[in-house]
């Protein structure tokens, strides 16, 4: 009886600290303060063309994901962003979901090589370097972010930590960009700005 006394005593710590060290929800409101963050109303976004030259072109209809199949690697589902209700540029991370699909629409599971992700400032730039960056994950001129493996087992963004970024202003888009000619469709399912 002594015995079952003290591993009832040790869950009700653990539970406890547990509670204590999860510090609540998360603000959805905010520009930057400990513990805030400002998740992205995915129903404001929607799907460009990226036509040749990297130029922004019109919406395809979708939102959160490609209406067409893409057709070869490192193929673009460029997603535009609305103008933001608060200052993203105070937040110092991100936290990017999705979810990818083969040509008959099955999700595909989480895994690396499936794709890379990359966060544009200035969506209206008529650069390519300026909308694709370099060969490398890192920080490029326009580009604040880009990460290979998303949602894989060696990436870091779609953590709940998120990935550190800095932004010299507030992003226009996100662009996806498959690493696996099997992936036929890219869903953004999650974009969260936080500290």
């Amino acid at each position: 009886m002594k015995k079952l006394g003290v591993i009832i005593s040790i869950f009700a710590i653990l539970v406890i600290a547990g509670c204590a060290s999860s510090g609540g929800g998360s603000s959805s409101g905010g520009g930057g303060g400990e513990g805030e963050s400002y998740s992205v109303d995915l129903s404001t976004v929607k799907v460009h063309a990226l036509l040749p030259g990297d130029i922004l072109g019109e919406p395809t209809g979708g939102t959160t994901k490609n209406v067409t199949p893409l057709t070869k690697n490192y193929d673009d589902v460029f997603i535009i962003f609305p103008q933001f209700p608060v200052d993203v540029t105070k937040f110092q991370r991100v936290t990017i979901r999705a979810k990818y699909y083969d040509a008959n629409g099955e999700e595909i599971p989480a895994g690396d090589g499936n794709a890379m992700v990359s966060i544009i400032e200035d969506v209206n730039v008529k650069d390519s370097k300026l909308i694709r960056g370099g060969a490398a994950e890192g920080v490029y001129p326009n580009i604040p972010f880009k990460q290979y493996n998303t949602m894989g087992f060696s990436g870091t963004v779609h953590t709940d930590k998120g990935a550190r970024v800095r932004f010299s202003k507030a992003p226009g888009g996100v662009l996806f960009q498959n690493s696996n000619v099997g992936v036929k469709f890219i869903e953004l399912t999650e974009f969260t700005f936080h500290d």
